[in-house]
């Protein structure tokens, strides 16, 4: 069976950060995410069957959108969910006034790059530092852009 995809709301975000804490080591909390879903701009898109298997939650403001996280359940991973979210994403991104979508990407993300290559992103920028980790030096990160306009 195929995940459905809906909007993200704020209740959703106690099995959201459950499922972000299985795709990163410094995880938003629920309350974050649901500051975020609340907030000017903030918008959300979950993927579920029973429960949530995935979710990708974004900003539009003023014309840009901004992907802020994406997380997909370890299991799920690497069988079109994730672009599935971006795309979703993507278009309440135009349906809000927007005209680009960006993103920050760790520069060793390597499923990440190749996912948001896929999804028609590219290179707009760089971050040096930008990611602080618990453990190691902090981590680099490319800025990408997806015109939404075309």
């Amino acid at each position: 069976m195929t995940a459905t995809l809906r909007p993200a709301l704020a209740e959703d975000a106690p099995a959201l950060a459950a499922l972000h804490a299985s795709s990163f080591g410094e995880p938003w909390s629920a309350a974050e995410i649901a500051e975020l879903l609340a907030g000017p701009g903030g918008f959300g898109w979950v993927a579920e069957e029973a429960a949530p298997e995935g979710f990708i939650l974004a900003r539009a403001i003023a014309g840009e959108a901004e992907i802020l996280t994406v997380a997909v359940s370890p299991a799920l991973r690497r069988q079109g969910l994730g672009a599935r979210l971006v795309d979703a994403a993507a278009k309440a991104a135009v349906e809000a006034g927007a005209d680009a979508l960006f993103l920050e990407v760790a520069v060793d993300n390597t499923a990440g790059l190749a996912l948001y290559d896929r999804c028609g992103f590219a290179r707009a920028g760089f971050r040096p530092g930008y990611y602080r980790r618990a453990s190691g030096p902090p981590i680099d990160a490319f800025v990408l852009r997806r015109d939404l306009t075309a």
